[in-house]
């Protein structure tokens, strides 16, 4: 395979996940954020945020097939988001009116697990009239 094909394999894999990296750090960004629509609770946006962050690590530590969702890209996709979520709780320390919350961690990292544990039982399911199945 061409470098050039190499690049946009890449790039086809992960440049979602960059691209919802990216929104989230934008989003931590915002200074003195008051509440939320609707009265909706914090861990709303950062379990969402972080699970289609989740999916979006998944596909590309699955390399886009769905016999790549094992229990390893799983784990791998959980540590990789939860690192993230580390390090955007750090940055928005620094963020006016804002701070780093255990809370919201632990509503990143469910997020994740949440979403990549759902691909997870998704890929492992056989369809219907598969061998081994009734």
């Amino acid at each position: 395979m061409s470098p050039e094909r190499r690049l946009a394999a890449r790039l086809w894999l992960w440049g979602p996940a960059v691209a919802q990296m990216a929104v989230l750090f934008l989003a931590s960004s915002i200074p003195n954020v008051g509440e939320l629509p609707g009265g909706t609770p914090d861990w709303v946006p950062h379990g969402a945020g972080y699970a289609i962050l989740g999916v979006l690590l998944l596909r590309g530590f699955a390399r886009g097939r769905r016999g790549g969702v094992t229990g390893r890209t799983v784990l791998a996709t959980v540590v990789c988001a939860a690192i993230y979520g580390v390090t955007d709780e750090w940055h928005q320390s620094f963020v006016p009116g804002r701070s780093a919350e255990v809370h919201d961690l632990v509503a990143d990292t469910a997020g994740a697990v949440l979403a990549a544990g759902l691909v997870w039982l998704w890929a492992r399911r056989r369809p219907f009239g598969s061998p081994g199945v009734s």
